[in-house]
């Protein structure tokens, strides 16, 4: 078995993201032995890049790539598989002088369609000129990229003449990369990433949210096309020299245990995931299993990327303590793709730290009070909130109303933030540019939170919440509370609202359903009404769909501004629709004497 990189660099001073660009970071990381190991479904070792290798192939390829007499500045697209090449391709963007933009793989994206649409439209937007991708992937890719000065797998480059190539790498008031949100959809847009606002973020993650050490060993499955894997797993460590052990995203999914074992294996100190993702490995680990692991290195355990729920992170905790896992590692945090990822940090070994609100007064005025535990440990009306902590040294965030006034504490309201890891703007499109930018120039994040104490309570989208006769209804809450039921699982319900004619606004809650027995199907849709009545107050319209309805992101969050759109369009049938019409149909055959 192949050797991994080390955790370690023994003659080599640890260095925590002090530099201006990524190809100074990567020059001295080169000069250790610690990089990327990436890793098989079954967890045996597959590729092993030391960031001395790294730099090596960057370069090689950088001269090649300049033998295709791109001009400074031109867009490269790579779709962002977790495989060697992918870093590969990207550094060598940085040393040529190219801007990369990672693309999505084909997850939770739909139809051969669908994803050649997603390619095409990203490809397009940044103005791309050559692009590159597996050989599983080739024929999507040429679909989407017609007309590119090249379209090829790494091999199909590897094989350009590399003589008389020159490096003309970044310097640091220049481009670094596009990266394409997460709820990027039809109308995708690139957030432009600077050199400067990569390396600030870099290190006020390294120095301050995670407080990066020697000997620290980080491992992910994150996708690298999302802001959280490919900044807080791949750059960010690069620039301190830690150490990452890869996991592909579709490998977590079929086999989590195999993420823990990992960090068990090889002493993990550092990993991050969105709360789905513990949610899973709960599931796996009640079998018995977690007592072959040993998590007792694990120091930071990251949540971020979605909504941040405690129960599901007491059960892992509850699950794994007999590994050696410590609930005091667990860090919330709080950021997006267009303030580069990070913005703010709870407290480093504390755990999570819980505000209780009354539910009642914020539907009704859209202020949270504070709310004390029963006699009996529970208080009626009361809605738990995880902090996500402070912002970043050199960035601020506040909480401004619709008319940009700042609020004060227990308020609802427009999370707006500022600061050097900001973006400098979606590329080549001014107008969407300007719609997040507020009156004084901070970022309007498009996400709804209050402030406690100087700590940020991030609430959801501000598109996502439900309002019924003036209410407010926190749509995830429903989802949370339809998912209890027995026959439905995570994932499987999607809420939001929308204007019916004279009835005005309605609630709908989109439920997929396994069952196959339409009388049980009946009775599902009654609890599941009952069951968002009791939790909001409220009536909706249930409606029950086949699984595999939803539509999700390509970081793997419930979108539901789509599935509100093809609801709207008819492309979503309820199943006893669907039943009607089938026996409508074998009725009338039956008739015809067909």
């Amino acid at each position: 078995m192949m050797n991994v990189t080390a955790s370690i660099n023994d003659d080599l001073p640890f260095v925590v993201a002090e530099f201006d660009t990524l190809v100074q970071g990567l020059d001295y990381a080169a000069r250790g032995n610690t990089g990327y190991n990436f890793f098989s479904g079954r967890g045996e070792v597959a590729h092993v890049l030391s960031y001395r290798e790294l730099r090596e192939r960057a370069i090689v390829l950088a001269r090649r790539l300049d033998k295709l007499g791109l001009q400074r500045g031109t867009r490269v697209a790579i779709i962002a598989e977790t495989v060697p090449e992918f870093p590969v391709f990207f550094f060598a963007c940085q040393y040529s002088g190219l801007i990369p933009v990672p693309l999505p793989l084909p997850i939770h994206l739909g139809s051969h369609e669908a994803y050649v649409e997603r390619l095409r439209s990203m490809i397009a937007r940044a103005g791309a000129e050559i692009a590159v991708g597996p050989p599983e992937l080739m024929s999507f890719l040429t679909e989407a990229g017609g007309g590119l000065k090249m379209i090829g797998t790494p091999a199909d480059y590897a094989a350009l003449p590399e003589t008389g190539g020159d490096l003309r790498p970044f310097e640091a008031d220049e481009p670094c990369y596009i990266q394409y949100s997460s709820g990027s959809t039809s109308l995708p847009r690139g957030v432009f990433i600077s050199q400067r606002a990569i390396t600030s973020n870099a290190r006020a993650i390294g120095q301050h949210g995670l407080k990066l050490r020697s000997g620290d060993r980080s491992a992910s499955w994150l996708p690298l096309y999302h802001d959280m894997g490919l900044v807080g797993f791949c750059l960010t460590p690069m620039l301190s020299q830690v150490t990452v052990d890869y996991l592909a995203t579709k490998s977590f999914a079929l086999r989590p245990l195999t993420w823990l074992k990992l960090m068990s294996r090889y002493g993990g100190t550092i990993s991050f995931s969105p709360t789905f993702g513990y949610e899973l490995c709960v599931r796996r680990g009640l079998n018995g299993s977690a007592k072959e692991i040993d998590l007792g290195r694990w120091r930071v355990a990251g949540i971020g990327g979605d909504m941040v729920r405690a129960d599901i992170l007491h059960s892992f905790a509850e699950t794994f303590g007999v590994a050696g896992f410590s609930p005091k590692a667990f860090l919330p945090s709080y950021g997006l793709a267009e303030s580069t990822l990070a913005v703010a940090f709870a407290p480093l070994d504390t755990g999570i730290e819980i505000d209780r609100v009354d539910q009642g007064r914020y539907a009704g005025n859209g202020i949270v009070t504070p709310v004390k535990r029963g006699p009996n440990g529970s208080s009626r009306s009361a809605r738990s909130f995880v902090s996500c902590g402070t912002a970043l040294p050199d960035h601020a965030v506040e909480i401004r109303s619709e008319k940009n006034d700042k609020l004060p504490d227990h308020h609802v309201g427009r999370i707006v933030v500022r600061g050097p890891s900001v973006m400098d703007g979606y590329f080549d499109d001014p107008a969407a540019t300007e719609a997040v930018k507020t009156e004084d120039g901070w970022l309007d994040t498009g996400d709804l939170g209050y402030m406690s104490g100087g700590n940020l309570i991030v609430t959801g989208r501000r598109k996502d919440l439900v309002i019924l006769n003036g209410r407010n209804i926190w749509p995830q809450d429903v989802e949370w509370a339809v998912e209890a039921l027995a026959d439905v699982r995570a994932g499987d319900v999607a809420c939001f609202s929308v204007i019916e004619g004279d009835v005005g606004e309605q609630m709908v809650v989109i439920l997929q359903c396994r069952l196959h027995d339409p009388v049980a199907r009946e009775q599902l849709r009654k609890q599941a009404a009952a069951t968002v009545r009791t939790t909001c107050g409220a009536d909706c319209r249930v409606v029950l769909v086949p699984p595999k309805t939803l539509k999700f992101t390509s970081s793997g969050k419930l979108s539901r501004s789509a599935v509100r759109q093809d609801y709207l369009t008819g492309e979503i049938a309820d199943v006893s629709h669907s039943i009607k019409q089938v026996s409508s149909a074998v009725s009338a055959s039956s008739q015809s004497g067909d």
